[in-house]
């Protein structure tokens, strides 16, 4: 399947070529660019080219590849950082310069290192599509080998292999490789999808005890410009607890990408003392790479994240932020001219959005482990404007939404989530749990905490009328109390000892603020004056 360029516009370029199917990944000009064909009309394709297409040339030829855009996955994906076309880049870095230029000779995982292969079958077994055939140790990480297809296994090998030789082969010859290949656009297979039921722990106060994330469950934080997304998202992704963060920097500063990847590999992660990046895969495509690529970097995030979600791990992915994903989307779709939807966005945003975000989820996987896949999506709405199609199209998919608000973050108050906006669709299913394995008052402090919050912001319109000397001293202890739940409690500096709190350490944080409003406010009832009542307070404390 061969064709030559006959029209380019930009990084579009139409091709006169038969026998091509929709979503082939193509080879474009002689210096091979990878392109995929994103429409079909009479004997021409129109392809997305995913890189510069600088110095390309009318009549130049187009090579079919036979096969979608693919990821390869196996052992050494961790700890390497990856641009939206998974090229490795520190491997491009040393071959080509600081600079990304077309790079057909790297792969991306390294398939000259050495991995030890513990066999679980041996020749002469009968396999079936699926079954494990063994498994190769990476670090933390158990990477099961599987059959492709069913047959009877001549030969299994055993110790020291590559990715580039067959670990196994079947009596026609045909081999199995540690390392496969997968389409980025398809979800990967399981045996069912479970209700998300066990919390993710992130660390973040105002999250973990009014907002709760679950394991499989989905989460956006929408916030205009210097609300802190950024940095909350690299605090959730440091502390969060999960075996295995994706980190996708889709279309932000390179300046921002560089601090994150020094800084992981500086940080220690607090349950096995090894380095963050031990245990992160990031994908990186910066404003200044190819923007075709960027609509492709989530695709090739999600599809390693539910690679390691099929080992039966916990899997987090972080992406910041979705907006300049949609931006891509809508540049490619004007220069596909395309029926525009709201504000330029193609008609399909709504449901394109929404089949991503039905990849996450938790699982049983067909091996029976059981796995999951978390997202948490970060949105830069054009001047804070979360009413914009990106952060609507969020909204109706997702099932934790943090309001990040400009005013909070305006008074330094980090991290500047709005406690009266924002929601949780799984603070119900999980209360439970952290009142059995946490503290059986769990669920009343959490309902005292968001009551006391709304009362304030009642209470906070007649202070600026009257003023705070005029309430009675129950009205001025409850704002005192909410005064310390901001600044003690939902505020956290992600460049303290402070940035992490434990489930226990959050629990006995509020108790401790709660126990002191209740014995000021018994003091009250008792006729003391609020001075009194605060003193015998802090004396109880």
């Amino acid at each position: 399947m061969d064709g030559i360029i006959t029209c380019i516009s930009g990084s579009t370029v139409t091709v006169a070529i038969s026998g091509a199917k929709m979503c082939d990944m193509v080879l474009v000009g002689h210096a091979g660019l990878i392109g995929e064909v994103v429409r079909l009309e009479e004997e021409k394709a129109i392809v997305q080219v995913y890189e510069n297409t600088l110095g390309l040339g009318i009549g130049e030829p187009v090579a079919g590849t036979g096969k979608q855009l693919t990821v390869s996955l196996g052992p050494g994906l961790v700890s390497n950082m990856y641009d939206g076309l998974q090229r490795p880049l520190e491997r491009v870095r040393a071959a080509v310069g600081p600079f990304i230029r077309t790079c057909r000779d790297i792969p991306p995982l390294d398939t000259g290192a050495e991995w030890n292969f513990e066999p679980d079958r041996k020749a002469g077994d009968e396999v079936k599509a699926g079954d494990v055939i063994g498994r190769i140790r990476e670090g933390a990480f158990v990477h099961l080998v599987t059959a492709p297809c069913a047959g009877r296994l001549e030969q299994v090998q055993s110790g020291a292999c590559t990715l580039a030789e067959p670990v196994a082969r079947y009596t026609d010859g045909s081999g199995v490789f540690a390392q496969q290949e997968w389409p980025v656009r398809r979800p990967r297979p399981f045996r069912r999808k479970l209700p998300p039921v066990l919390p993710l722990v992130t660390g973040q106060r105002v999250i973990d005890f009014l907002f709760p994330l679950v394991r499989g469950g989905t989460a956006i934080f929408p916030g205009g410009f210097g609300t802190g997304k950024t940095i909350l998202e690299q605090t959730i992704a440091k502390f969060a607890d999960a075996d295995l963060v994706v980190y996708v920097g889709c279309g932000e500063r390179g300046n921002e990408m560089a601090e994150l990847l020094e800084e992981f590999r500086s940080l220690r992660d607090q349950r096995s003392s090894a380095s963050l990046l031990a245990r992160t895969i990031v994908v990186v495509n910066t404003s200044n790479m190819p923007v075709a690529a960027r609509e492709a970097s989530i695709y090739t995030a999600v599809t390693m994240a539910e690679y390691y979600r099929d080992m039966g791990l916990h899997v987090l992915l972080l992406a910041d932020s979705i907006s300049r994903w949609g931006e891509a989307l809508r540049e490619i779709s004007s220069s596909l001219e395309e029926m525009p939807g709201e504000e330029g966005y193609p008609t399909y945003l709504s449901s394109r959005l929404a089949a991503f975000f039905e990849r996450a989820g938790t699982v049983e996987t067909l091996g029976g482990a059981i796995g999951s896949l978390t997202m948490i999506l970060s949105v830069s709405p054009p001047g804070g404007d979360f009413s914009e199609p990106v952060t609507q199209a969020c909204l109706r998919t997702t099932g934790v939404f943090l309001m990040l608000d400009t005013t909070l973050a305006h008074s330094r108050h980090y991290p500047a989530i709005n406690w009266s906006q924002s929601y949780s669709l799984y603070a119900a299913g999980v209360t439970g749990h952290f009142i059995a394995h946490v503290s059986p008052a769990w669920g009343e402090m959490q309902q005292r905490c968001r009551e006391l919050l709304q009362r304030e912001a009642t209470l906070r319109e007649v202070a600026e009328i009257v003023g705070a000397e005029g309430l009675q001293d129950a009205d001025r202890l409850l704002m005192m109390t909410t005064e310390r739940i901001r600044s003690e409690f939902l505020r956290q500096n992600a460049y303290s000892d402070d940035a992490f709190s434990s489930p226990e350490q959050t629990a006995a944080r509020m108790g401790a603020i709660l126990g002191s409003h209740d014995r000021a406010e018994a003091g009250l009832k008792q006729g003391l004056s609020l001075d009194e009542a605060l003193e015998g307070g802090r004396d109880a404390s």
